[in-house]
């Protein structure tokens, strides 16, 4: 079944109308034709089961038949991406995003090759946006993540942001698994972390004046392996692991 993305503002009715992207992609990419059943998503959590019942490449125009409330996952987990280059960065954005990540926060670190300007800032934001779009459209996950515009680590940690457990994907020697420390919060608190950060740094790391900062602030240093991963591997490992951690965890209470 083909999905498609609206806005909640946008799709809380008995009849919904594609935007002209949307209408037209379905109509001249994917040849949706009217009585075919389509799904919407509205990136809150809600699925609309649908019947095309207007097939125009402006226009598509949809019957809502069954409305699904997806239950969203008891636990938060936040990416704090330093900014990598080229669509390198925009793999991480589509695989945060399949990998239900509630929040990427870009990062301007000293040694991300990328620097932005804050008119780039927006449209950039607006790309990846659309990234995320399309991958929730592709995988089902009803969940579209808050990406923030980017910032540099230290505005980051300044915010003073509450969060159950900060993480920091770390090539020095003190790390642990991060299971180690969820059961350590586990035993601590008799539930899961409910919010979550994770630091990925870019190419060559941060600067050793950006780790202090950021384990300084609290972050726990995790390590993801014997080998040096990219940036954008190192993304994907770490919201893989704690997904599946964590995921495990709720299963098991």
């Amino acid at each position: 079944m083909h999905r498609f993305y609206l806005p909640p503002d946008r799709s809380d009715q008995q009849e919904l109308t594609l935007s002209e992207r949307e209408s037209h992609h379905a109509v001249n990419v994917l040849r949706v034709r009217v009585g075919e059943r389509v799904a919407v998503l509205n990136g809150e959590g809600v699925e609309y089961l649908c019947e095309v019942i207007v097939a125009d490449k402006k226009n598509v125009r949809l019957s809502v038949r069954q409305k699904i409330q997806h239950e969203s996952l008891p636990f938060k987990i936040t990416l704090l991406q330093a900014m990598t280059k080229g669509k390198s960065m925009d793999f991480i954005i589509q695989k945060a995003t399949e990998l239900c990540a509630h929040r990427i926060v870009p990062l301007a670190a000293e040694r991300s090759i990328i620097q932005i300007d804050a008119v780039d800032a927006q449209a950039k934001v607006q790309k990846w946006r659309a990234i995320a779009i399309d991958s929730i459209k592709q995988c089902g996950c009803p969940w579209l993540p808050e990406i923030e515009l980017p910032q540099t680590p230290r505005d980051h940690i300044g915010r003073d942001e509450t969060c159950d457990m900060h993480f920091a994907a770390s090539l020095q020697g003190n790390t642990r698994h991060p299971r180690e420390y969820i059961d350590d919060f586990r035993c601590e608190n008799n539930c899961i972390p409910k919010n979550i950060s994770v630091w990925i740094g870019p190419e060559g790391d941060y600067t050793p004046a950006e780790s202090n900062a950021i384990f300084s602030s609290g972050a726990l240093p995790i390590t993801l392996g014997r080998v040096v991963l990219r940036s954008e591997t190192a993304a994907v490992y770490c919201l893989s692991v704690l997904n599946y951690e964590l995921q495990s965890l709720v299963k098991e209470s």
